[in-house]
């Protein structure tokens, strides 16, 4: 009786699994061309859609990254961020590109990227931990349309209402003196 149970059962899980498929969602559109006009779009991933028929080319374009930027600032370095900002189709698609442009000795301040992970590739020139020797040119490509920079030195000692001194000397085992004249420096934003 038992192998007459099996046997039905092994039969109607058979016939079961023959009926199920499993596969990825087909997304909802192609793209999402961001606008500001709540109006006449649908909200989809932290932006208005533009309606697809009315895109444009110009929706997907981005002109520049072959530029060199000016580094003649206190930390050397210029950031030109594109992302759902700049480029309009990028919404929803979850990429995003920066180009970094780097005068001798110059630094992109110690960030992170809320938002997303990032890979550096560096164009021209050599990078040390940061810090290089010769002009440099480096492009980073990130895994979010909107990434999101937080500069540490501009959290830590920039931020307003500002921390306690006395909190961040004893964190960073600092001098209270220091502590107040980095809280004191303007921090410069290189995008």
């Amino acid at each position: 009786m038992k192998g007459v149970q099996f046997l039905v059962a092994f039969v109607v899980l058979a016939l079961a699994s023959s009926l199920a498929s499993a596969s990825d969602p087909s997304p909802l559109q192609d793209f999402c061309v961001a606008i500001e006009d709540y109006k006449n779009g649908v909200f989809v991933n932290g932006k208005f859609c533009k309606d697809p028929k009315l895109a444009t080319p110009n929706d997907f374009f981005f002109s520049g990254l072959d530029i060199p930027r000016n580094t003649s600032n206190p930390v050397g370095s210029t950031v030109t961020p594109v992302n759902v900002a700049q480029i309009a189709g990028l919404n929803t698609l979850g990429v995003s590109l920066v180009r970094i442009d780097y005068a001798p000795y110059g630094q992109n301040a110690p960030h992170t990227h809320p938002r997303a992970s990032e890979i550096l590739f560096v164009q021209e020139g050599t990078l040390y931990v940061g810090f290089e020797k010769t002009d440099a040119v480096a492009f980073a490509g990130l895994s979010s349309q909107n990434p999101g920079v937080i500069t540490i030195a501009n959290a830590v000692f920039g931020s307003d209402p500002a921390i306690n001194p006395d909190f961040l000397a004893r964190a960073f085992q600092l001098d209270l003196n220091v502590v107040k004249s980095l809280q004191e420096k303007f921090w410069w934003d290189s995008n």
